[in-house]
């Protein structure tokens, strides 16, 4: 292989590749999240795709849409129902909830003689005034209200702003055509443009397709089991199942407590109205069965990221869902994972001087 001596016009173009690579990016950074997503999605969706574009080997652009339209059929129509019964349960669950409190609920609880003694010891040991608890039910009624408002204002909003979701559905799907029929194009050009070698570029490739699974995997497909399994548990006691267990979806993606900041309090409740046989399968349900799922599943799941510890896994999802929001859950794994292989591939490339230098 010759030797290439990189020239002062080789930076320059280099220098100006990259501003230009810069300014691309803004131009595409208010719609990277769809980008992105439809990236995410041709990974998971491209094993079907490939089934389909080989019973119509000659007309890709045909292949490309059926898959798209698959797609939209078999898992994004369905989500807008699913959506709208979540919301539907929401408002319903806050409004009632607030007309149980303010027509004698918070009365018959309070009255109960655990609440009696618990408030007690609270102000004999608290060092502030004690509490009263009439204060109590009127700052929980105004909490129900305001959370029934916002519930009652997100559907407003979601119904607002469809135009919004319905735009960047479909610069998603224009995307994701794209990735699906372009997929060896794709590929054969950044490999093609990149001065690495074949077999980093293979590790890098392999490495950011296993972890953008696995993310989505480890990270979506946990929280929707826990989500079904406590939704479930959650209808056996008498609760909405459906907004319960979406809430404890999204739940689970909180660290440390997860799903436990919903059926704890759910369980809190129904042992004060003196129902402890539920309380009780509540709480044994929520450490068993919905904690089993996130520590059997989660990793199992996640087992692609083979070169990140359980440490890194917790950062990098930590960092980011607080610097990416929800879409974090898959960055924060990705850039986590592609920078060990990147310093992997530094050790292989520079292990002579390496050596040396532990040897000085």
């Amino acid at each position: 292989m010759a030797s290439f001596k990189a020239e002062p016009r080789h930076w320059t173009l280099i220098g100006a590749l990259l501003l230009a690579a810069y300014a691309c990016y803004m131009l595409i950074a208010p719609y990277i999240g769809s980008i992105v997503l439809a990236f995410i999605v041709s990974l998971l969706f491209f094993p079907l795709h490939e089934k389909i574009e080989n019973k119509l080997p000659s007309h890709p652009n045909v292949a490309a849409a059926l898959s798209c339209t698959l797609l939209t059929v078999i898992i994004i129509i369905p989500m807008i129902f699913v959506a709208a019964a979540i919301l539907s349960q929401g408002v319903t669950f806050f409004t009632g909830a607030y007309e149980w409190l303010t027509q004698g609920g918070a009365k018959e609880i309070l009255a109960a003689p655990i609440v009696k003694t618990g408030l007690a010891l609270v102000d004999k040991w608290l060092p502030t005034d004690s509490i009263n608890p009439q204060e109590l039910v009127a700052k929980a009624a105004s909490t129900l209200s305001s959370m029934s408002s916002q519930m009652l204002g997100m559907s407003s909003k979601i119904l607002g702003d469809v135009t919004g979701v319905f735009v960047n559905f479909l610069l998603m799907l224009f995307v994701l055509f794209f990735l699906l029929r372009d997929h060896d194009k794709i590929i054969n050009m950044l490999r093609h443009v990149s001065p690495l070698s074949r077999s980093q570029e293979d590790t890098l490739l392999d490495e950011a397709e296993k972890v953008a699974k696995s993310a989505v995997l480890g990270s979506f497909l946990t929280a929707l089991a826990q989500g079904v399994v406590g939704g479930f548990a959650m209808w056996l006691a008498g609760f909405a199942g459906l907004f319960w267990g979406t809430m404890m979806a999204f739940a689970s993606f909180i660290p440390v407590v997860g799903t436990a900041l919903i059926w704890m309090p759910a369980a809190a409740y129904l042992l004060l109205i003196g129902q402890w046989e539920w309380a009780a399968f509540l709480a044994g349900w929520g450490v068993i069965v919905v904690g089993s799922v996130d520590n059997i599943l989660r990793p199992l799941l996640m087992q692609g990221n083979s070169g990140m510890n359980t440490l890194l896994i917790f950062f990098s999802l930590i960092g980011g869902l607080h610097v990416y929001g929800l879409m974090g859950l898959i960055y924060g794994p990705i850039i986590f994972s592609l920078t060990l292989v990147l310093f992997r591939m530094y050790e292989t490339e520079f292990h002579s001087f390496l050596e040396k230098q532990d040897n000085c």
